[in-house]
């Protein structure tokens, strides 16, 4: 009973400082929800004030125009540059998992002569900072008239995330028992209905992982957005850099409810897909 008590006081000693770590690192995300709400007399006042009487303006600010002394000062209109980063990256990661899931099933069912050089081959491609191929990229979409397209940027984007769509699903898939799918072959099942019907639906999880740390890398880029998109599909990030200098100064409450916004999505996404995101990382890693 003693010892059950001396357990139950560590784990709450561990627990609460884990609850202090995370409080740590979710504090400056904390702050700008915070400065979001704040009108741009608290978000300069000195020193920064913690409570402060709330305000809804930057988050209409950011879908309309922003006054500043009786003159139109930003014209902000976030809800294209919304609709663009959604529509590009959702796209994007959901053309990687598609082909990279029918490659990562080849890679790891049929492999090749000289499969781990051809896996190596694509992974190179992705360590590739992108300010290194920045200028040949830009000059072969102003050559091709993919400059300030969707297609452009979801096609390179979808390019940029297939080399780690492949080694994660392929991951999952090499850890699947191949037994089944002998046995499903042998009772006359095709290639197709094995994969579709065997094989894929136990890589849901990994399937899941792989979309939540692809969306994250293409909802956050900035130098291929900023360099190869146009007026009119310009993602948030690039956008974001229309809210700060100028004559007026960083409007740092509007600059909060941007980013609150711009945030909303991958939470919404991670939450949504946690069972399946815990599984996937974890896949391989317990056996029962």
């Amino acid at each position: 009973m003693l010892r059950r008590r001396q357990i139950g006081k560590a784990g709450w000693g561990w627990s609460l400082f884990a609850g202090v770590i995370s409080l740590i690192y979710f504090f400056p995300v904390l702050w700008i929800i915070l400065t979001a709400f704040k009108t741009r007399a608290d978000t300069l006042a000195t020193p920064p004030k913690l409570f402060f009487t709330p305000t809804l303006d930057n988050f209409v600010s950011v879908f309309s125009r922003t006054m500043v002394g009786g003159q139109e000062a930003i014209d902000t209109g976030f809800g294209l540059f919304f609709f663009n980063s959604i529509f590009i990256a959702g796209t994007s990661v959901l053309l990687a998992l598609i082909i990279g899931t029918l490659a990562a099933y080849g890679f790891s069912r049929y492999p090749l002569r000289g499969n781990d050089t051809y896996l190596f081959i694509i992974l190179t491609t992705r360590m590739l900072p992108p300010i290194v191929v920045i200028i040949p990229i830009f000059l072969m979409f102003r050559i091709t008239g993919l400059s300030g397209t969707y297609f452009g940027i979801i096609l390179l984007y979808t390019a940029f995330n297939l080399p780690f769509s492949i080694w994660m699903i392929k991951s999952f898939f090499d850890e699947l028992n191949r037994e089944v799918e002998d046995a499903a072959r042998m009772d006359g099942s095709s290639e197709r209905r094995v994969f579709f019907r065997i094989s894929l639906p136990q890589v849901t999880a990994g399937l899941a992982a792989t979309a939540v740390f692809a969306l994250i890398l293409t909802w956050n880029e900035f130098l291929f957005a900023l360099l190869l998109t146009g007026t009119e599909t310009r993602t948030v990030p690039v956008a974001m850099g229309r809210t700060i200098g100028g004559e007026i100064g960083v409007d740092y409450g509007l600059l909060g409810a941007i980013v609150s916004l711009f945030l909303i999505p991958v939470f919404v996404v991670t939450f949504a897909l946690q069972n399946q995101l815990l599984r996937g990382v974890t896949f391989g890693t317990i056996r029962k």
